[in-house]
């Protein structure tokens, strides 16, 4: 018997560790390092529960150390998709009729693992498979997975608590159905969060799911997915098909089951893929949900009234932090010509300091980028820069893949802002500013909003009351999360709702009741009490 009403399921973001030598965390961290480099892993599909491998294999390459293989991945053909789509459908019946606080149960069991025994097995595939520092780990794969996992169960017992008025004579009452198909999630290279969340979300609405997650980031994904079947999901319900991108969507996508797509990626992808939506839409059973999360050029704009100080670290970490891999990083600055001559020097000489290396070594800012076809995309863009009359690298430039992907922070002066790196998605540890005379900040507001088709994030830096207010009607729509003296990155579950809109998105906002209400199809009963 289920009776139990549940007013309110308590949510508190997971505290950041810091891994200090010596302490308990930190050697727990780095013995599963050591136990991940030393133990070669066979990873299979996962379909249906059961472990399936086709011999049509990737291989699990350190970015940083890019001879060192750890392990190898099983790809997914077409008979596997067909197979991963009937599993789905044939688990959906079940899922969706189990209330929705048991479902819920497991992935707040799921938090909780992440939180403990399974915090050091998420943080160390992250850092070994994307390269990311011990500290961006943390943040990614164990607080902001954990923070996903405990505050969709929040938001989704709100959404539930949200009923239409009734009358005197009409009880009338609103049951929030999941979709009628599968969901199609698709997961990117840079956050094993947004990996875990991408798929988890919809299921804890009662969807069941194929993933397909990144290749170069399969390893950290399947922990995910293991730690899923620790905390007792059930067979069939998210299902892992790691391959080839293109041999997976032509036959999900054509799929007269496919109710939706969770998507974090590239923006020419996300169009392909919502182009064979609109080819098939006739042969669907219902109308695909579609949310995506893109591409960005983000900025940070600094007013003549900027604090120096917070400018220097937020262009900074903005910009460099994982490799400027984020969808968020900063990638374009317009800094007025008064602030640019008291900052020029020191963000030149802090940039200089910046340590890129071996990710596990406790000093390193900055390791490599993901795989060799970025890295040569990003020495493209700086070696355009280094040939270019409109422009001058300031520090950086420096690019080596012998032994690792490695890019150096790199910082570009021009006096053009229509330049190439100026308007193009880099995706990397390259940052170009743009100077302005004092007196022109609307126009450069202006600019600014006009020069990208891309409105992820941005940052206004300034004291100034009034530029801020007036930066901030501006760029209304330049950007889905916005930011007051502070860098455009580090957005934090249930504290800024992430995603953007333009061509970086759909701006669903994951981590939120407007991402999750997107995998549910209400249904409205109005029962008639008094009958005449």
């Amino acid at each position: 018997m289920n009776n139990s009403v549940i007013n309110e399921l308590n949510f508190k973001n997971e505290p950041v560790i810091k891994y200090l030598p010596k302490s308990r965390e930190r050697m727990e961290l780095e013995a599963e390092l050591y136990r991940i480099k030393n133990f070669y892993i066979d990873i299979p599909l996962i379909i249906g529960g059961k472990e399936i491998r086709t011999g049509n294999k990737g291989l699990c390459i350190i970015p940083h150390n890019h001879k060192k293989v750890i392990g190898e991945y099983h790809k997914a053909g077409k008979e596997e998709v067909e197979l991963a789509i009937n599993e789905a459908l044939k688990a959906k019946t079940k899922w969706e009729e189990m209330p929705w606080e048991h479902k819920v149960s497991i992935f707040l069991r799921a938090a909780e693992l992440a939180a403990g025994t399974w915090r050091a097995k998420l943080n160390a595939a992250t850092m070994l498979t994307q390269s990311k520092t011990c500290r961006q780990a943390e943040i990614d794969s164990a607080c902001e997975l954990i923070d996903f996992f405990r505050y969709n169960a929040y938001c989704i017992q709100q959404i539930y608590n949200e009923q239409p008025l009734s009358t005197k004579d009409v009880w009338n009452r609103i049951e929030y159905r999941p979709l009628e198909g599968f969901i199609f999630a698709v997961s990117p290279f840079n956050f094993t969060s947004i990996a875990g969340n991408l798929c988890a979300s919809p299921a804890m609405a009662g969807n069941t799911i194929l993933w397909k997650p990144a290749s170069t980031t399969v390893y950290s994904s399947y922990v995910v997915y293991k730690l899923f079947q620790e905390a007792g999901l059930p067979d069939g319900v998210i299902n892992f098909i790691p391959g080839n991108s293109g041999e997976i969507s032509d036959t999900v996508l054509s799929s007269e089951h496919l109710s939706g797509i969770h998507f974090t990626g590239s923006t020419k992808v996300f169009q392909d893929m919502w182009t064979a939506v609109g080819n098939n839409i006739t042969n669907y059973r219902t109308f695909p949900r579609i949310v995506g999360e893109t591409g960005g050029k983000n900025y940070i704009i600094a007013h003549a009234s900027a604090d120096r100080k917070s400018l220097i670290e937020g262009l900074i970490d903005g910009s460099f932090e994982f490799q400027g891999q984020k969808c968020s990083a900063a990638s374009r600055a317009y800094i007025a010509k008064s602030v640019w001559n008291e900052i020029k020097d020191t963000l030149i000489k802090k940039v200089s300091n910046i340590k890129v290396g071996d990710i596990e070594e406790i000093d390193t800012y900055m390791g490599a980028v993901i795989d060799n076809k970025s890295y040569d995309s990003i020495a493209k863009y700086i070696e355009y820069a280094k040939n270019s009359s409109d422009a001058e690298i300031l520090i950086g430039g420096e690019h080596d893949d012998r032994s690792g992907y490695f890019v150096n922070p790199t910082i570009i002066l021009t006096e053009n802002p229509n330049f190439k790196t100026m308007e193009e998605e880099i995706f990397g540890p390259v940052l170009t500013i743009f100077i302005y005379d004092d007196l022109n900040y609307s126009d450069i507001l202006k600019l600014c909003n006009n020069t990208s088709k891309y409105a992820l994030t941005g940052s206004i830096f300034a004291k100034d009351r009034y530029a801020i207010e007036e930066a901030e009607k501006e760029l209304v729509h330049s950007a889905g999360n916005f930011y007051v003296n502070v860098k455009p990155t580090g957005a934090v579950v249930s504290q800024q709702p992430f995603g953007g809109s333009r061509l970086s998105g759909t701006n669903d906002k994951a981590g939120s009741k407007f991402n999750l209400i997107r995998w549910m199809s209400p249904r409205v009963i109005k029962e008639q009490l008094h009958i005449k």
